[in-house]
């Protein structure tokens, strides 16, 4: 998308609630702009290929004027800015500010959002700040390695001390086992299997 208006989305410094609550890869505070900022990191935190993403935390800068695209995001070959399309979009200079920084910068259009990866990402992130024990852990990853593949309905039998599905989610999302976020939204029917590097 190329940037045209010279008018400058405000930003403003104070703290909004946007759901869901928790996120798993954020460095450093979560200062969502809005909600379309919101489902952009929820897909962050479901990529394979994100180690870490950071809220406005990169400054772009130009005849003493300062924009902060929504996200600063690292990948284990690249880190890259990632911002919104909004009604009111960013400086004309942001890109080329970014490309003198040896940063790529993109952007992202509430519809260009994928729908299904996006519900299922919010429904894993409602569990982010569970997390699966020890045993559940072992004991899921040691079926997983003689069956190869579990249905969630088959999974959630697994868990004993905590709950089922808080504990799964919190395996998705710290990246030991691996589902199909894409083709439909979860359900128990869903595929699962052990993360491979």
């Amino acid at each position: 998308m190329s940037i045209s208006s010279s008018r400058h989305p405000a930003q403003p410094n104070s703290v909004q609630i946007f759901y869901p609550l928790s996120t798993v890869r954020c460095d450093g505070p979560v200062l969502f702009r809005d909600q379309l900022a919101r489902d952009i990191a929820c897909i962050l935190d479901v990529d394979n290929d994100i180690v870490s993403w950071s809220c406005r935390s990169f400054a772009l800068t130009q005849d003493g004027q300062t924009y902060r695209p929504d996200f600063h995001v690292h990948r284990a070959d690249c880190s890259f800015l990632v911002d919104g399309v909004r009604e009111e979009v960013a400086p004309e200079w942001v890109r080329e500010q970014a490309a003198r920084a040896d940063l790529s910068y993109e952007t992202v259009k509430s519809s260009e959002l994928p729908p299904v990866r996006l519900r299922n990402a919010k429904d894993l992130l409602r569990y982010a700040r569970h997390e699966a024990p020890l045993s559940d852990r072992i004991r899921l990853l040691a079926a997983l390695d003689e069956c190869s593949s579990l249905t969630v309905a088959e999974a959630l039998i697994v868990f004993r001390e905590t709950k089922p599905v808080a504990g799964l989610a919190s395996m998705i999302l710290h990246r030991f086992v691996t589902i199909d976020l894409d083709d439909r939204l979860i359900g128990p029917e869903t595929v699962i299997r052990r993360k491979r590097d």
